[in-house]
């Protein structure tokens, strides 16, 4: 066979140069991206970082005193975690204790506040027509409190009612009306397209509600002149002072599903409303699904519903009678755990899909949605005790995987200089490679889908060192194979990538294929091993790929190993290669006798 030309490339190797600039380029991505991001160190799990740890009991409704079973506990806790993490609480464990008790540990450097606000509204969610809307902050000295039985101007002049403002703009396209949470929302159909203002004024004249069935019940509004519990609801409705967290919550404690109700809200600018409520309409256990998305016709962000058949069929129902009444009647509340999270007016009827829109932000949007979504739970709750968790034990934890994952570190790069003397080189530089990428990525993930560091997962990433030196045992052990069958370095390098490349393809497949598994199948911690094993496992694959073999190729053509000195790793003596054996030469005789 003709040797190839000078300069010509052996087949099979490529331009390393530019699979190395590759890599580099990538890493000084990830790197700029950690600084510019503001994170360096990655978010830490609770065990590392301390955290909260709150016990939920759960409690039965009257008469269902069955409903706290297994099946509804679990069902409980899966809502729970649902909740707490879509609010970008990461590495939170929710988890059962007992028969009846739930266990929430949420990790410091979240929003704790708002977690705890979450997972402690624990009642169920409904939708209940707004038959009274008036300021829920202290009145003025000498000022008159506001009345639900004044005029309909009255009504609408409260410092706190937001609700009326907008109520009328409406456009052919989908009319526009106002929520008394989130500045100017409007409830739109997603299937009907047209939305119609209603009218009904705030006064005593009958008002229409809806059972928690979604029939209708024309029972007449609560006012003053009205007697028993009606005249009752009026005088609560009037004495309530929302900004007194106390009377906020006894304003909604014991009120069933099938009776009106008070009580309180936020509007965009941080006031607190106060609500007279109908009876339910519709329950939370009725929303298939909800979500914020960006409107792409207006760009604005909107929080979408969906509804089972029972549901649509019930919600059809109150916005069919709510859209012909007058601010503030044509609202609807939508309240969990006593406290109403908006109050978006109705301007069509709606059915299976509906939105709601107006001056939302992106996260006051998601968490409208996170509450819709998660917010009907087959249980009530009721926050048992709320303790704190430090970090020291984790911390000595940590410190000991570390000093057993150095001690690991230290004995393979022993081993690698032993044994492949410069192959070593190769080896460990593509080790901080891994390192490198492994360490940047974990920093950016934890501010872009909340991945926390915890214990299983540092032991994810010690375990990952064996296998990334794994892989590169197989490519040097291929190449030095090669060099036994009498090949010069650059030849075996090229023949001995494929071979080594299919063994590392399937080494590390069923290893991500086992964290893959491990992360479905587990929860909890267990979930953070696997998931950095899986990621270090693809990094592995980058690795070898893009920059170990690169390097070997460049390096193959360096005097110091393509000639196998004896302190290169691939020196033949010492791998065994034995000279080619020839024969030996006759000596002719000059003499034809002789012979």
């Amino acid at each position: 066979m003709a040797a190839p030309k000078k300069g010509r490339r052996q087949p099979g190797q490529g331009r390393p140069g530019r699979a190395l600039a590759l890599i580099l380029i990538a890493l000084v991505a990830l790197t700029g991206g950690m600084f510019l991001s503001g994170h360096t160190t990655p978010r830490l799990g609770i065990d590392l970082a301390g955290g909260t740890s709150i016990t939920l009991q759960a409690r039965s409704e009257p008469g269902q005193e069955s409903a706290v079973n297994q099946t509804n506990m679990n069902t409980a806790v899966g809502i729970i975690e649902r909740r707490v993490n879509g609010l970008g609480v990461s590495e939170a464990e929710v988890q059962t204790q007992g028969t009846d008790h739930i266990i929430v540990n949420i990790p410091k450097g979240t929003n704790e506040k708002q977690a705890r606000e979450q997972v402690g509204t624990t009642a169920q969610l409904f939708f209940r027509p707004v038959l009274q809307l008036a300021s829920g902050e202290p009145a003025p000295e000498g000022s008159p409190s506001p009345s639900a039985s004044g005029s309909p101007d009255e009504a609408e002049q409260g410092d706190g009612d937001k609700a009326t403002e907008g109520g009328d703009k409406a456009t052919e396209g989908g009319d526009k009306a106002t929520d008394g949470k989130s500045g100017e929302p409007e409830a739109t159909p997603t299937t009907q397209g047209r939305a119609a203002s209603g009218a009904l004024k705030a006064d005593a004249t009958p008002s229409p509600s809806a059972s928690a069935d979604g029939k209708a019940d024309p029972t007449p509004s609560p006012s003053a002149s009205e007697g028993g519990s009606d005249e009752a609801l009026m005088k609560k409705f009037e004495a309530l002072t929302c900004t007194d967290t106390k009377e906020r919550t006894a304003a909604a404690e014991g009120t069933k599903p099938s009776e009106p109700m008070v009580g309180c809200g936020q509007n965009s600018a941080g006031q607190w409303e106060k609500y007279i409520l109908g009876p339910a309409a519709v329950a939370g256990t009725e929303i298939d699904d909800a979500s914020a998305v960006i409107d792409e016709r207006t760009g604005q962000w909107i929080v979408t519903m969906d509804f089972s058949s029972k549901g649509a069929d019930a919600f059809s129902k109150i916005t069919s009678e709510l859209k012909t009444q007058q601010p503030p009647m044509n609202q609807f509340g939508i309240v969990l755990d006593g406290e109403v999270v908006s109050a978006p007016s109705v301007q069509t009827t709606l059915s299976k899909s509906a939105q709601i829109s107006g001056s939302f932000t992106q996260e006051s949007s998601q968490e409208l949605a996170n509450m819709l979504s998660y917010g009907a739970l087959p249980l009530s709750f009721v926050e048992e005790s709320v303790t704190s968790v430090t970090a020291a034990l984790g911390g000595e934890q940590l410190e000991a995987g570390l000093i057993a994952g150095g001690i690991g570190l230290i004995l393979v790069i022993v081993y690698l200089v032993v044994y492949y003397r410069g192959l070593s080189l190769i080896a460990i530089i593509s080790l901080l490679m891994s390192a490198a990428l492994t360490y940047t990525i974990m920093v950016l993930l934890g501010p872009a889908i909340g991945f926390a560091l915890n214990l299983p997962a540092v032991c994810g990433a010690i375990v990952a060192i064996g296998i990334t030196a794994d892989s590169f045992i197989v490519f040097f052990e291929r190449v030095r194979d090669e060099i036994r069958e009498g090949r010069s370095l650059q030849p075996a390098v090229a023949r001995g990538w494929p071979r080594a490349r299919r063994t590392i393809l399937v080494s590390d497949f069923v290893s991500f294929l086992s964290a893959a598994v491990l992360f479905v199948v587990t929860v909890g911690k267990v979930q953070g091993f696997a998931f950095t094993l899986g990621l270090t496992t693809l990094l592995d694959v980058v690795v070898v790929f893009f920059f170990t073999k690169p390097l070997l190729t460049i390096l193959a053509r360096k005097k110091f190993f393509a000639s196998g000195h004896p302190w290169s790793g691939l020196d033949p003596k010492r791998l065994g290669v034995k000279p080619p054996l020839r024969r030996a030469r006759r000596t002719v005789p000059a003499d034809p006798k002789e012979a």
